[in-house]
């Protein structure tokens, strides 16, 4: 009987942040882009990097609370990689080190081979361009 792996560690650590300037300065400079680009990745595209982008912006100037809705993306991408809760619960780690969270799990999801800037439509297009197609059949069966 096959026992099913335990939680892993991330790919690379929270403060790892300047491992990837682009993702580091979007973040510094624009975080609920990054928030919007890495949620919709996480939704499996069911949900749109700028309708989560919107949100994001929105509960941040508003209530200032913003970390509770990105910890909950930490937390989901956790589940779907089997990721350890590290170095401490998801809310904290977004409360107080929001830019650092969302940089790594930019990474995360870029070391796991995706294309974090063109969403999920786009991942999923490279992803199939090397699928091959039955071949299509002109007109039907015949006896």
């Amino acid at each position: 009987m096959v026992q099913p792996k335990g939680e892993g560690p991330w790919s690379t650590g929270l403060w790892s942040c300047f491992s990837d300037m682009r993702s580091c300065c979007l973040t510094f400079w624009c975080p609920c882009i990054t928030f919007g680009q890495v949620s919709e990745i996480v939704d499996r595209g069911s949900s749109s990097c700028g309708a989560n982008t919107a949100l994001f912006y929105l509960l941040s100037a508003f209530t200032g609370c913003a970390f509770y809705y990105s910890c909950y993306y930490r937390s989901k991408l956790r589940r779907q990689y089997m990721l350890k809760e590290s170095p401490c619960w998801d809310c904290c780690v977004h409360f107080f080190c929001f830019h650092c969270a969302l940089c790594q799990e930019y990474r995360e999801l870029k070391n796991r081979g995706f294309d974090v800037s063109v969403g999920w439509a786009g991942n999923t297009h490279m992803h199939n361009q090397g699928v091959a197609m039955a071949p299509v059949v002109e007109g039907a069966m015949k006896r």
